[in-house]
Formats: C-alpha cells, structure tokens, sequence
C-alpha cells in the first residue's frame, strides 16, 4: 500500500451575496468534495475548508438595495449557502465565514509583513465623491455616460451598451447610483501591492506547475502584465488597516478573502485543539485550491504572490484545478433574468446523490458543459437505476432467494470467473486514478462501466438456471460470490460521488451472518416532477 499523504484541500470562498446554483455546485464545491472523500477513504490525511466571503462594494450595495444591515446581508447569506452544502452532503471539515473575528488579525498580519518587506506602497489618488452622500464611491455606486459611446447609463466599470471597460474616474457627468447626486474627484490616500516585485519569482513557480494547459498558459501570460494594485478602499465594511488615522480605510475584498483560508484553519485548530500549521506550514502538505475559471488570477497569481511576502513559512497552491462553467439548458445561469433553478426547491424533489451524479458526470473540466432536465431524467434512470442499482438488486435478491441470505463460498474459477475479477481489479484502479487527477466526469463514467460489467457478467452465468441443478448449483455460489466482490468495488468506487447510497449499499454488503434484506438505492425520475422546473425555463 502506497503511503499516505497530506492534503490541505480548500474550495473557493462562496459570496454571501446570493444562493449558490447548479453551476457553482459543478465547477467547484462538488469535485473538492469528492476529492477530500477520496483522499480521506485511501487514508490520507485532509483538511477540507471553505467559508463566506462576507466584505466589499457588492455587499454593502445589495444591502441597502435590500433594507438590511450588510451584517444582515451576509447572515442572510451564509445560513442560506450552509443549509445548502449541508443538504448536497458537501463534507467540509469547516465551513466558516470571513467575518469572524479571528479573520481581522490573520489579515492584517499578512498586510503588515507585507508592508515589512518593502511590498506596499502608499499612493494619493483622485476618487469620485459625493459630497451629499459624503463618502467615496466605488464603481459599483456609480453610473454615468459611457467615454466611449456617450451611452447615459453605463455603469462605474463598463458600458452595456458597447461593452467598454474604463476607470469610475473616466466617467463623464458621474452620478451616485444610489441618489443621482453629481459627484466630483477628489484626492483620497490608498495602499499599493508591489506584484510586479513577484514577477519573475512567479514565473519560475507557475513554470514548474503541472496544472491543466488552460490553467497554466493564462496565469504565465498574465504575469508578464504585473503591476502594482491597490489594496485598499474608501468604506467602513471589510477589515481596517492596521494604521493608525485610517478608520474609513478597509481591505479590498480580493486581498482579504484568499486570506480566509487560512484564518479559517486558525478558526478550526481552535475548535479542534489541533494544530493549524501541521497543514499550512509544513511542506509534506499538497495545498489544493479548487476553483472556477473566474478566479484563477487570484488563487494562481495573487495570492501566491501575497504569500510569498510573508515571513511565516505558508505553502504556496500546489494543485489548482480550475473548472469551465456550467450552462443550463443553452444558457448561462441569471438570477435576475429568471434562468435559474432554485436548489432548495430542488432537493425537495430529489435526492443529493442524483443530483450529484449527474453533476459529476456533467463535470465542466476542459469545456463549458451543460445541464438539462432531459439530461438529469436519463442518467437517473438508464445510469443510476438501470446500471447501477439494477446490479445491486438483482445480486442481493439472488442471494437472499437461493442463499438464504449468507455469502456463498467462492467455488471453482473458471476463465470467465477469473477475467471478471481481474476487470473489477483494473477498473477500480482507473477509477481511483481519474479521482486522483481530479477527472470526477471520467470517474463517473467508469463507475457506470463497473456496474455494466457486473450485469453483463450476471447475464452471461445465468445464475437463475444454474441453481435449478444441484451439479451446477457450485457455479452458481461463485457467480454469486463474485457479483458481491464487483458490489463492494462499486460501493467504494462510488462514494466520493454519491455517498448515501455507497453507504447505504455498503450496510446491505455487511454481515457477521446474514445479509440484510436488499433495498432499494435509487428512485427513478418521472417526467410530471421535471414539470414545475421546466414551465419555469419555458
């Protein structure tokens, strides 16, 4: 047995600023969990976290547009999301918030290393300001027309209607989103990241990485273009600078929330009584940040960068898979336009694990993917019952009716018995080493394979006729024997993908002296239950 390893998995920190759909499941949260499951099964050692990501402009916006506290909001949020990754049975050692307390000092602690080692520089620049709101204003507060087609109601960042980007500052006649008050410039002191001192440092790391070509190409062509960045803003929600005469100062939300990992190791050590540096400061630890395309410049670039500033030992990203995104039905996913499925709905329907298979086999690794009804309603019933639990019933119905319920003994082997169990043999190491390589879309669709061969192998013994002969009843135990074999393969092959009924198959495979009675693993999908989900897309 090969010997065990040491992984610090995280899985990218969720906004609190809206309910997580199908397609964040998909390209991030589902394939950390399956992996923290796979490597925790082969008898690694894992620490699994996540948590909300709680501060910025976005939150303070949707909170006043809402009539709450931005603490309400992400409250709000966060229970919301929790519930969630509860319910799809996302295993989280922790799943925290960037609000709790003990994120300020690991932030701050970061900044002032930072700043330390001669990475931060302070600038005074020229911000818009209303003078009737009398605060600063971050682009997402503002709007005005557009610079380059004179469009009235581009926004802060960019123009929808010619899909200009610019600075707030570029705006002509700005105006505050919130009141229509005008606004003007007006010089206001920020702090700076050098990420141009990281360059070539980043260059030889990103380099040396054997991550997905995609992953790789973009942060290596994206280094080229470093430059220094501001860290910090004009507000009073997020996490102070440490510096005295700066109270309306706080952290952009990209520096503080990678920081989160680990404040939120800091948050589960507490809890634990466990050492939080045994995962983030020794380097026997593979730090494998799962992510959404969307935030590669943070996870391959930024904060590698932010680390390497720093005086206390952290590891640097060892692993960073970077799925596409997830469409549905030919479409992106929009809350605001009605193009979505609301989860909890959902999974008041249907079970996790189908909804986690069909989404591990709709994995978005190297392309956009999509999701549909039609798609789900198949892989439940061809894949999920047809296959998989197909196999586990008949097996276990057999041997209750013709073995009274205990294992039969392994008789005489013949070629076809051998070359069965040497396929079982060879597809669970496929498997293990798709999960492994964080293929979850490969896994899944071998998992389905093991379970084919279980009931090509079923049909071609015909166990049924050989137990109506006590000459060949023998052949029939071994059949038996060996589907049990293939099933416990399953089981285990099964479970980082859908863990209750790996589990529940796995009770139904364990005996001092009789099996327990067969159960049922999966129910199928009518199409009258797809009917509320589908009037809503149409």
């Amino acid at each position: 047995m090969s010997k065990s390893k040491k992984f610090l998995i995280t899985a990218a920190l969720p906004y609190a600023n809206g309910a997580l759909h199908f397609g964040h499941i998909a390209g991030c949260y589902l394939p950390a969990d399956c992996f923290a499951r796979f490597a925790r099964q082969r008898g690694d050692e894992v620490l699994f976290l996540s948590g909300s990501d709680e501060f910025g402009v976005a939150i303070t916006l949707a909170a006043e547009l809402a009539g709450r506290t931005p603490q309400e909001q992400v409250d709000h949020f966060h229970k919301i999301n929790s519930d969630l990754f509860a319910k799809l049975g996302i295993s989280f050692d922790l799943f925290s918030r960037t609000t709790w307390e003990g994120h300020v000092q690991t932030t701050q602690e970061f900044f002032l290393d930072l700043q330390k080692n001669g990475h931060i520089e302070e600038k005074v620049t020229e911000q818009l300001y209303s003078e009737k709101e009398q605060r600063f204003l971050a682009d997402r507060y503002v709007i005005g027309s557009c610079p380059k087609c004179g469009f009235e109601e581009a926004r802060g960042d960019e123009c929808p209607k010619c899909g200009g980007n610019f600075e707030a500052t570029d705006l002509k006649n700005p105006k505050s989103k919130m009141s229509n008050a005008p606004l003007i410039l007006k010089e206001t002191k920020h702090w700076f990241l050098r990420f141009d001192h990281f360059r070539e440092k980043l260059s030889h790391f990103i380099s040396e990485k054997n991550w997905k070509p995609n992953v790789k190409n973009f942060a290596l062509s994206y280094v080229e273009e470093l430059r220094e960045r501001a860290i910090t803003r004009d507000s009073t929600w997020g996490v102070p600078l440490p510096i005295e005469g700066t109270e309306d100062k706080v952290f952009y939300v990209w520096f503080d929330a990678p920081i989160g990992y680990i404040s939120i190791a800091r948050e589960w050590a507490k809890k634990t009584g466990k050492s939080w540096q045994d995962f983030w400061c020794d380097e026997k630890t593979t730090l494998v940040n799962f992510v959404g395309k969307d935030n590669i410049p943070f996870h391959a670039i930024f904060f590698p960068a932010m680390i390497m500033g720093q005086n206390q030992p952290y590891n640097l990203v060892g692993d960073l898979p970077a799925n596409e995104f997830l469409n549905l039905e030919g479409k992106q996913f929009s809350k605001s336009s009605g193009w979505y499925i609301d989860m909890q709905e959902f999974l008041q329907h249907f079970t996790a694990d189908q909804l986690r298979y069909c989404l591990a086999a709709n994995a978005p690794e190297t392309q956009d993917s999509e999701f549909t009804l039609k798609d789900f309603q198949m892989r439940v019933n061809a894949e999920l019952v047809g296959k998989f639990g197909n196999f586990a019933n008949r097996t276990l119905v057999f041997v209750h009716k013709r073995c009274e319920g205990k294992i039969p003994p392994q008789n005489k082997l013949e070629e076809i018995d051998l070359k069965f169990l040497a396929d079982i043999e060879k597809h669970s190491s496929e498997i293990a080493f798709s999960y492994e390589g964080y293929h979850l879309r490969k896994a899944s669709q071998q998992i389905m394979e093991l379970a084919a061969l279980g009931n090509v192998y079923f049909d071609a013994k015909k166990p049924w006729a050989t137990a109506k002969d006590p000459a060949t009843f023998p052949d029939t135990e071994t059949t038996l024997h060996n589907c049990l074999i293939c099933l416990r393969a399953l089981s285990e092959a099964s479970a980082p993908i859908i863990p209750e009924a790996a589990a529940k198959l796995m009770k139904m495979l364990t005996t001092d002296d009789v099996l327990p009675q067969s159960e049922i693993l999966f129910q199928k999908v009518e199409p009258e239950q797809l009917l509320t989900f589908a009037e809503k897309l149409s």
